[in-house]
């Protein structure tokens, strides 16, 4: 039997609510709130899979929903990955496709009584999501995009990851530790031998990766272990209180919810 079709499948990946749990934690709280893993399906070097930001999102997501009574949902699977086109395997949709489908998600959620929506993103190219917020909050609708780069710098200190977040740009110490924790079956053998860092990416955008990496690597994965995966995931959950009470409360100001801070 090959090594393929002994590894385990990766799970926990579709919530296993009813349509009555939804009812029923709704019936708790002032304002539902959702929860939309983002992830992709792209190149992660030799070691990692191409669904790795898929599964990063879902465990902070689950993650999330352990903490707080939101309602889960299935991620989205394939999106923007464009940069990493020149590796065998990533799969791409355009920025105005990812737009119009979380448009339509957001849209179906407030017709079945879900009016506030937060988006964990787990691809950094995805570009398109800040404009998704931007556009939805202007609307006077109840989004957020999660983590912010702020909740990420919070948690490598907690994690005690070594990693600048510049450096640990793709592969590296936090999505391999991520995996450690969550999806340990899933790693192939190599991280401890693959850090290789590239800090001026100036022109990735009109590049791609390639220009920067042969292996698909950016960052130093031979850092990466299951605690410090762990810890990333609690601290982001706890640092998810933040934007829980900012979409359910009444009014419409940050400093409502931060203690004034902006």
């Amino acid at each position: 039997m090959s090594d393929a079709q002994t590894r385990p499948a990766a799970h926990s990946l579709v919530p296993a609510d009813t349509t009555e749990d939804v009812r029923a934690r709704g019936a708790d709280v002032s304002r539902q709130v959702a929860v939309l893993p983002v992830g992709s399906f792209e190149q992660h070097g030799a070691f990692l899979p191409l669904a790795t930001d898929t599964l990063v999102a879902c465990a902070i997501a689950r993650e999330v929903a352990a903490a707080h009574p939101v309602h889960l949902l299935p991620p989205v699977t394939i999106s923007c990955s464009h940069e990493h086109a020149a590796w065998p395997g990533t799969v791409s949709i355009s920025s105005v496709t990812l737009h119009a489908v979380i448009r339509d998600i957001a849209d179906s959620l407030r017709r079945s009584g879900v009016d506030a929506l937060v988006l964990v993103n787990g691809h950094g190219g995805n570009y398109v999501l800040g404009n998704v917020v931007q556009e939805s909050s202007a609307r006077g609708e109840r989004m957020a995009l999660f983590p912010a780069a702020e909740d990420w710098e919070t948690a490598l200190v907690r994690a005690g990851v070594e990693t600048s977040l510049l450096t640990d740009m793709h592969a590296g110490e936090i999505e391999t530790s991520i995996l450690l924790h969550a999806h340990p079956e899933l790693i192939r053998p190599g991280y401890e031998t693959s850090d290789f860092v590239a800090d001026d990416r100036r022109h990735l955008l009109t590049l791609g990766m390639s220009a920067y990496t042969d292996s698909g690597v950016i960052g130093r994965p031979s850092l990466g272990s299951a605690e410090k995966g762990k810890r990333l995931l609690e601290s982001l959950a706890n640092s998810f209180g933040a934007y829980m009470s900012l979409l359910t409360s009444a009014g419409d100001s940050v400093a409502d919810t931060t203690d004034g801070r902006k």
